[in-house]
C-alpha cells in the first residue's frame, strides 16, 4: 500500500455518530494481527479535548511499523473509516494515523522510549483492557 505524507479526506455527506469504541477496537485488532508489541490505549477524553483516545503500540522494525500502521488504515478503510492525516510513512520510526477522534502511534522501540508519550499523558486513563481482542478459547482436550 502506497501512502503520501499526508492524506486528507474530503467526504460532505453527513455522517452517523460514529461508534469511535468500535472504530478503536478495530485498529487495536487490526495491530495485534500484525503482532505488535506493548500495546496501549489511553484515555484522553477524560483529560482533555482535543481527541478521545491514543493508540500506542510498537514494531521490531521500521518495516513492521509500516505493516503495523498499513493494517490499520485498511481495515478501517474496509468499515468506511480514513484518516484525517496520515504521517511518518517513508521514514519508519514513528506512524501516526489521525482519525479526529483518536489517533495511533506506531513507533519503533527506541523511538517510543525517546518520546515517552505515556509518561507524558500519564494522568489520562489506561483503557487497554477494554480494547484487547479476546483471547481464543482453549482447545477441548489439549
Amino acid at each position: 500500500m502506497t501512502h503520501s505524507m499526508t492524506e486528507t479526506s474530503t467526504s460532505k455527506a453527513p455522517s452517523p455518530t460514529p461508534d469511535i469504541p468500535a472504530r478503536v477496537r478495530s485498529a487495536v485488532a487490526a495491530a495485534d494481527g500484525r503482532k505488535a508489541e506493548d500495546m496501549r490505549v489511553l484515555h484522553l477524553g477524560a483529560v482533555t479535548s482535543f481527541t478521545d483516545y491514543f493508540i500506542l503500540a510498537t514494531g521490531n522494525s521500521e518495516r513492521q511499523v509500516e505493516a503495523i500502521a498499513d493494517a490499520i488504515d485498511g481495515r478501517l478503510r474496509s468499515e468506511g473509516v480514513r484518516p484525517l492525516s496520515a504521517e511518518g510513512y517513508g521514514r519508519g520510526h514513528w506512524v501516526l494515523l489521525d482519525y479526529g477522534d483518536f489517533l495511533v502511534h506506531v513507533f519503533t522501540k527506541d523511538r517510543r522510549e525517546f518520546y515517552g508519550l505515556e509518561k507524558l499523558w500519564a494522568d489520562a486513563p489506561d483503557v487497554t483492557e477494554d480494547f484487547l481482542p479476546a483471547p481464543a478459547p482453549p482447545i477441548p482436550g489439549a
